[in-house]
């Protein structure tokens, strides 16, 4: 009879087990992502800039139970649910320069035609900034 009961104990100490690495590996981790997620979208007040799951930048016109009404651009209004809101946009701003990165000597480009073209479509991208810049 007690080699029945070690039996079933041997049985149940790795099916803990699995459910304790189950929990700290999956369910845990993903309580805390969603957890940061609602405390992020509680943050959201009037004129905060948003980005949506989508990809679209907008600032909060008006806050409504379920939803946002987002300005994405001068008079274009657009209803987002809240669970679609990505991320907040920090204070630093739309219009501050992403950072260069700093090339090391090991990480100097090899002249290949791929690299000329990714060198031209950022000119190309520069360019267009600096236009709309001096109109507006």
């Amino acid at each position: 009879m007690f080699g029945q009961q070690g039996g079933l104990v041997g049985m149940m100490l790795p099916l803990g087990m699995f459910a304790a690495i189950f929990y700290f590996m999956i369910i845990r981790p993903q309580k805390k992502k969603q957890k940061a997620h609602e405390e992020m979208l509680a943050s959201i007040s009037r004129n905060s800039t948003i980005i949506t799951a989508g990809g679209f930048f907008g600032i909060v016109r008006e806050i409504l139970d379920d939803s946002y009404i987002i300005e994405l651009d001068e008079g274009i209004k657009a209803r987002i649910l809240k669970s679609s809101v990505s991320m907040k946009k920090t204070d630093g701003g739309m219009d501050s320069k992403p950072k260069k990165k700093k090339l090391k000597k090991t990480d100097a480009p090899t002249d290949t035609a791929e690299e000329f073209v990714n060198e031209a479509e950022v000119v190309e991208v520069e360019a267009a900034e600096d236009t709309v810049k001096e109109e507006a």
